[in-house]
Parts: C-alpha cells; structure tokens; sequence
C-alpha cells in the first residue's frame, strides 16, 4: 500500500469515534469521583484563605501570593494532583476495560490497534485537560479574589498577569500529555499499576539529582522549566535540602526546547507502546 492510498480518512473517523465513546466514560466514571477532588482541592484552599482575608478586612501581599501559588503548583499540584490524576484517568484506559471484561470488544473490531491506542490517548488527554486546566484557572480567581479589581486589571493588563495564566495553563496541558502518555503505556505493559506508579513518582522525585542526560527523561524536568515563577531558593532552603532539589533547576530547558522535549518524550513513550498492544492478548481468567 503506498502513502498515498492510505486510509487517513477513514483511521480519523475511527479515532473520533473512539474519543467519543471513551471520553464520556472516562470524565463521568463513579471510580474517577477521587479525581476531582483531587484536583479542586486547592481551589477551596485558596477561596477559603481569600473569605478569611475578606471577612478580617486585611490587605494581602500580591507577590507573596505570586510565590505561594508558584510553591503549591510545582509541589503539590504538578507532583501529585496531576501526576496521580493522570494514574486514576489514562491507567484504566486500557486496565479498566480488562477488569471490566470489555476490552475484547474493541480488539474485535475492525480497528487497528494503534488507532485504538491513540483514540483512547485523545479521551484522557481531552478529559485531564478539562478538568485541570479548569482548576488551574479556578486557582488563581480564588487566590487573587480578595485583591481590589484595580489591582487584578493593573497586573493582568501591565504587568505579566495574563503571560503567566496562559504560562501555568499551558504547564497544566503539557503535564497532563507527558504523564498521560507514561501512564497509558504503563496500563498496556503492567497487570499491577501500583509497580509502575512507584517507580515514576521516585524517578520524578528524585530527578533533580541527576545527570543531565538522565534528566530530560522526566516529565518534570521540562515542566519546572516552563513554570513562569520560579520557587524562590530561600523558601526550599527553609524547608530543607529536599525540597531544594526538588524545586531548584540547575540547568533549565528554554521554553522551546521544553515544549519539544516533553513532546517529543510522549510520541516516543506512545510509540513504544504501541508496539506492546499489537502483541497484546486478551487473558481475563489471569486477571
């Protein structure tokens, strides 16, 4: 079959065929209930501390807050929100419909399996997309709620208010489509996903300390890099050298070769997942 006579069209119907089954399922699943506090969990946070502000009738410090959002983003909400949302949706992509007894269905179908994988990829990456992005935003209109509209129209339009919404919008995307990938291909190679999630979450933990060769192998890596605001040193140093590693990028991507990196990272962990799900047989009775 030549390039040209191949069925680009068709691979697309399917594909949106795919997302539309799958994307339903996958943000109104009652397993995924967890998945959404997890993610709205800070925006309560923040509009409590904003109600508590109000009420006290206190002035907070805008670039205080700046920092703490800045904090709270890259160690809670990239390092264990996203990261272990990211388990819950595109992990049981493939698991669920083996626990559920389903999967043969679609290996029945006249699909390939690589248009399959890719479909369902879209369904988790639209879903986690949604929901984290949406809390990203929530975020900030909570932590900047009590400040005078003044102010918020003076950063946003002055200052750099809307380059870094669309700054921590788009590290939302990109760590949704770098753990989405590692975790979809983990729910194709491993029966038992709790393996796997280790492993990343030490990997990624402990990335600071590596090479830098071994370094652009993490997902985090070009995600702290991206981040607008960095985690001032003396705010890890408080917390101890842990943290230090943790927050701090000794050698920081620039943002296009951030973008590139972790894209690049994901088709090649997508790809090598796909080939495992052409040699993938369906054994429920080992389940």
């Amino acid at each position: 079959m030549s390039f040209r006579k191949l069925p680009w069209a068709l691979w697309r119907r399917q594909i949106v065929a795919v997302v539309r089954l799958e994307l339903k399922k996958t943000l109104f699943a009652r397993r995924g209930l967890w998945i959404y506090f997890l993610a709205f969990a800070p925006v309560l946070l923040y509009a409590a501390h904003s109600f508590v502000l109000i009420k006290a009738g206190e002035r907070g410090d805008f670039g205080e807050d700046t920092h703490v959002f800045a904090a709270v983003f890259q160690f809670f909400y990239l390092r264990l929100a996203i990261f272990f949302g990211c388990v819950g949706i595109f992990m049981n992509l493939f698991r669920g419909e083996v626990l559920d007894k389903s999967l043969h269905y679609y290996f029945l179908a006249p699909i390939r399996r690589e248009v399959l994988l890719v479909g369902k990829y879209l369904s988790g990456l639209l879903a986690a997309a949604v929901i984290f992005c949406c809390s990203t935003l929530l975020q900030l209109v909570a932590l900047y709620w009590y400040f005078n509209s003044n102010v918020i129209q003076d950063y946003l339009s002055r200052g750099n208010g809307l380059a870094h919404v669309a700054a921590y919008l788009g590290v939302t995307l990109l760590a949704c489509i770098g753990y989405g990938s590692i975790f979809l291909a983990a729910g194709v190679v491993f029966r038992n996903p709790l393996v796997p999630t280790l492993v990343v979450l030490v990997w990624e933990t402990i990335s600071g300390v590596l090479p830098p060769l071994l370094q652009k192998c993490s997902v985090i890596f070009y995600l702290k890099s991206l981040c607008p605001v960095s985690v001032p040193a003396s705010v890890a140093l408080d917390k101890g050298n842990l943290l230090t590693l943790i927050a701090v990028n000794v050698n920081p991507a620039s943002p296009v070769t951030g973008i590139l990196g972790l894209l690049t990272l994901s088709v090649a962990v997508l790809a090598l997942s796909s080939l495992r799900l052409r040699r993938m047989e369906i054994e429920y009775g080992a389940e």
